[in-house]
């Protein structure tokens, strides 16, 4: 989803003009911050709001999933407009135009390809497979960035297609028995769930692929780019609604409400992640945010009464332990070479034999 593809650039971007900013701001939160965990426990909520906003994706089978992207994207503008203004950034840098428009494309066809996974396949299923995308990161960084794509990547990028595989059970390999992704009393549409899967699969490498861009876009504030993504993406969404004519308020309060809820949410999670990445790393956060699983398993029951098998909790647990490596190793760059947990983290991380 959207909310992961900022990890980097809120944490990179703009390092040398904001040191000092940044640091003053860590001095003042410190003595909270070692007591409380205060940009962990920010980072869980902003996963708590942002499974809300998957649950209501999957709850409004009556409007089209890219009409409620178009309410997430406001979600998305709505807290960066008043930095930008703070900020006074120019709002479409030159020199960067072409790469920015990539980023919000490939960033708006992600998040709509995601929701419409969250609407065709359980609940969970679906929440992991988009939250591998920072594995697959690799890849997409050393083909067009010739970022380096070690054997730690390779092991990752295995591991997780692994479990993705445990979790859509392709037919090919599992044979007609295994097809469906929850117990056969919750299966509705098979159809459906193998779409469901291929667009949550396409989300994770659209993904992939935001990440690439915001590390191409380094020095470029956070708030010009959640500006441009917000405004890109309701504009996309709107002409696309458009053109399949599915653009059309809620019929019923309820809806309309939850509509409302949405882009809150989407406000509020967006808002926690910022604040979090400028407390917290953002492989502390990356880890942190892995309760987004965990939400999605127990909304999952909660709401839509679909157990999933066992199947899909060990494909669950394998990929959430590959992303929670991968925030480990991102994390371990970042401490001194003579710190003692960069030197655990060696053994943990397999960097003595990888």
């Amino acid at each position: 989803m959207s909310e992961l593809l900022e990890l980097h650039q809120l944490v990179d971007s703009d390092a040398e003009s904001h040191q000092i900013r940044r640091s003053k701001m860590h001095e003042l939160m410190h003595s909270c911050y070692s007591c409380s965990f205060l940009g962990i426990l920010l980072a869980t909520l902003s996963s708590f709001f942002f499974s809300l906003c998957s649950v209501i994706v999957k709850e409004l089978v009556d409007i089209n999933p890219v009409e409620l992207a178009s309410f997430r994207f406001i979600g998305v503008l709505l807290p960066s407009i008043p930095i930008l203004v703070y900020k006074q950034e120019d709002v479409f840098p030159s020199g960067k135009r072409t790469i920015l428009l990539l980023r919000c494309f490939v960033g708006t066809t992600g998040l709509i390809l995601s929701f419409y996974a969250f609407r065709h396949m359980p609940l969970a299923d679906a929440s992991v497979i988009i939250f591998s995308t920072p594995v697959f990161v690799a890849i997409f960084a050393n083909l067009f960035l010739k970022e380096p794509c070690g054997l730690f990547n390779a092991f990752t990028i295995l591991l997780t297609l692994f479990g993705v595989v445990l979790i859509t059970r392709p037919s090919m390999i599992f044979g007609d028995t295994m097809s469906g992704f929850t117990d056969e009393l919750f299966i509705d549409d098979e159809h459906d769930n193998m779409w469901g899967a291929v667009a949550a699969i396409a989300s994770t490498l659209f993904g992939a692929n935001a990440y690439v861009t915001l590390r191409a876009l380094k020095g470029i504030h956070y708030s010009v780019i959640m500006s441009n993504f917000g405004a890109f993406g309701i504009l996309y969404t709107v002409i696309v609604c458009w053109f399949m004519n599915v653009l059309c308020m809620p019929y019923c309060n309820s809806d309309r409400w939850m509509v409302v809820a949405l882009g809150a949410f989407s406000f509020l999670g967006q808002i926690l992640l910022t604040i979090s990445l400028q407390l917290e790393e953002a492989g502390p956060v990356a880890i942190a945010r892995s309760a987004d699983i965990v939400f999605a398993f127990f909304w999952q029951t909660l709401f839509f009464k679909e157990i999933p098998n066992g199947y899909s909790i060990v494909g669950a647990i394998i990929v959430t332990t590959s992303v929670i490596l991968t925030g480990l190793k991102r994390w371990s760059q970042t401490l001194p070479r003579e710190s003692m947990m960069r030197k655990r983290l060696r053994y943990i991380l397999l960097e003595v034999w990888i």
